[in-house]
């Protein structure tokens, strides 16, 4: 016995970008129609008559149901990221440490922004002096902000710790929350969607490390003030509301903003080719809501654009092919490391690493996908869905298709917009987010139908053997804990405060041997209270060449200490090498360089260099000390 299919006639999809998603002869907006679909990707409609009275307040049992989800989307949060919250001072998260590093310093330093009034979106107390372009990095300037009073109070590691984990929470509940009261009437199909939308291996595997992509709790938001918008009614006041969405959106990820736009985007021109006529009705309300949204959102972030494509330090491009990020189209049925079915190996050869682990849905979900896009495609929603996932995935591989873990020559669906601004600076593999998005709100949809059905005969029959085939493609992707290691302590010369007899404010502390996370590392457990070389970025590759690389060419004594550090060279050095050093801490603008006793190989070797390049150091708590204010002031 098969389940009927699903009746069309009252359910209206609606385009993200868009409207409310209806047939030709779809009832005009404002009359009753059961809802739709939304996403990053897709869009919801109108609720459902049942839909009112379950997101009626006063409805305490809905309000114990969803107090229930967002206790499960916390606890899934707390599950994947638990081997952090052991120690949060001691560990680091995941597998890029690096990227963790590179995000507390930037919550540190919008915490030092915040009380010290300065500029969030450019700073030189990173790669001093010639500083760090904020925006053309990851930004995080709303999150930093809200984040302050826990990281002057615990810490920057600490606000890490909490902003990755309540991402995952916040996106999954976001969604659970967007799709129960505007698309779907079932709790537990809205539950199942944003169980996918927020633990499926692309938000779990950018949990190692990048917090700027898994902070998409505004996304489902955005999408629903879009529908509004399509809808007709109060223009200017939906325009204001969702330009102010996207401004908060701004400022967590413009990364993410952009591919809920492309995403919007791609489900608007999927609606016009399936329903044209319709689509430019609904366009008519909706055009006229997104200029008063521009207007709103070039005004606010009308300097913060320009720092990003025009300001110092800013770049051009991603470091490296496109193609260096990207999936393969084999990895959509393989399974990620950090999943049930996953492992060391599983996604090795398939993903450029760890973290763009965006596909990975396995064959078992596939087959689920694939199902439910047939049992429903008469429906409108299921088949704009299905050209949004399917056309997000072929651009998350890159510019030539891929055969097996091999990459040929034949051109792909990205090699067409390579090019183009904004493309040009995408990581490719991150395409895969906005499939993965639309898959979760097909799984909303299709489990919707099932419940909506189950009280016929065949349809409970259908109901279970679906539940069975969805908890059975679920199963093997759910997330495994993140691994955690240990991390060089900070000095206590650095932590207690004691750095600031020795280094006036705005000027730098070297540490020694000079190495990017190291100097981020003590710079965020200072809160940013004083410069550091170097860093951990993504910059220009010189004043005339905007082409962006990553950080920049170490200064001649840095080469020279990383070199001793090494067992590369003896400690002997010469008058040139000791101008050089004086030159170099000048460039820095430098009051001290620290050499600290636990870290630091051939600490011995260093320290005789450091002795001979700027007189005896001093013992100061646990670090040998240089004043070097004699040779830069």
């Amino acid at each position: 016995m098969t389940a009927p299919a699903p009746d069309t006639r009252d359910r209206e999809p609606v385009p993200a970008g868009g409207a409310e998603a209806a047939g030709d002869d779809s009832p005009a907006p404002g009359s009753s129609t059961p809802r739709p679909t939304a996403t990053a990707t897709a869009a919801p409609a109108e609720p459902g008559p049942d839909a009112a009275s379950e997101g009626r307040p006063g409805g305490g049992r809905w309000r114990r149901v969803d107090a229930l989800v967002a206790l499960i989307f916390l606890a899934g949060a707390f599950w994947v990221t638990a081997r952090g919250w052991r120690d949060y001072d001691g560990r680091l998260l995941g597998s890029r440490p690096n990227d963790q590093g590179f995000n507390e310093w930037m919550l540190a330093y919008a915490a030092h922004a915040v009380s010290h009034l300065e500029n969030p979106f450019f700073t030189t107390l990173q790669n001093a002096p010639s500083g760090v372009n904020l925006m053309t990095n990851v930004g995080l300037q709303l999150p930093g902000l809200v984040l302050t009073p826990v990281t002057l109070l615990f810490g920057a590691s600490f606000s890490y710790l909490l902003f990755i984990t309540l991402n995952l929470a916040g996106t999954g509940y976001a969604w659970y929350h967007v799709l129960s009261r505007h698309v779907v009437d079932s709790r537990g199909a809205a539950f199942v969607g944003g169980l996918f939308c927020a633990f499926a291996p692309a938000l779990v595997s950018h949990s190692n490390g990048h917090p700027h992509i898994t902070a998409q709790w505004l996304v489902p938001f955005i999408v629903w003030r879009v529908i509004a918008l399509s809808r007709g009614g109060r223009v200017a006041r939906d325009g204001l509301v969702l330009g102010g969405l996207v401004v908060a959106q701004f400022f967590i990820s413009l990364e993410i903003l952009f591919l809920t736009a492309l995403g919007c985007l791609m489900l608007v021109l999927a609606y016009v080719a399936f329903r044209p006529r319709d689509a430019v009705r609904r366009l008519r309300p909706l055009l006229p809501g997104l200029a008063i949204t521009a207007a709103l959102v070039s005004l606010a972030a009308a300097y913060p654009l320009w720092m990003q494509f025009a300001g110092p330090q800013h770049r051009v491009g991603h470091p490296g092919t496109p193609d260096i990020y990207a999936l393969k189209l084999g990895s959509y049925v393989k399974f990620a490391t950090q999943s049930v079915a996953g492992g060391p190996t599983s996604a090795v050869g398939w993903a450029p690493n760890t973290t763009e682990q965006a596909s990975f849905y396995g064959w078992p979900m596939l087959v689920v996908a694939l199902g439910a896009l047939w049992w429903l495609r008469r429906e409108i929603t299921a088949r704009v869905l299905g050209a949004v996932g399917l056309v997000s995935a072929l651009f998350s591989i890159g510019t030539t298709w891929t055969s097996g873990t091999r990459r040929t020559d034949v051109p792909a669906p990205f090699a067409l917009v390579q090019n183009l601004p904004v493309f040009d600076s995408v990581v490719v593999s991150r395409f895969a987010l906005i499939t993965t998005v639309a898959l979760g709100v097909l799984l909303a949809v299709a489990g919707d139908r099932l419940a909506a059905h189950r009280d016929q005969p065949s349809g409970r029959l259908a109901a279970r053997v679906g539940a069975v085939a969805v908890a059975a493609a679920l199963l093997p992707i759910l997330p495994m804990p993140l691994e955690a290691r240990g991390r060089n302590p900070v000095p206590d010369f650095v932590t207690s405060g004691a750095w600031r007899d020795h280094v006036a404010p705005g000027r730098t502390l070297v540490p020694a041997p000079v190495n990017g996370m190291t100097s981020l590392y003590w710079s965020s457990a200072a809160v940013a209270g004083f410069a550091v070389p170097e860093g951990y970025f993504l910059a220009p590759v010189s004043a005339t060449d905007a082409t962006g690389r990553w950080g920049v060419d170490p200064q001649p004594t840095a080469k020279l200490l990383t070199a001793v550090s090494l067992g590369q060279r003896d400690t002997a050095v010469g008058p040139a090498e000791i101008a050089q050093a004086r030159a170099d801490v000048r460039y820095w603008k430098a009051d001290a360089v620290a050499l600290p006793d636990r870290g630091a190989r051939r600490h011995d070797d260093l320290k005789t260099v450091l002795d001979a390049l700027y007189g005896p150091g001093q013992r100061v708590d646990d670090v040998w000390l240089w004043d070097v204010r004699p040779f830069t002031r």
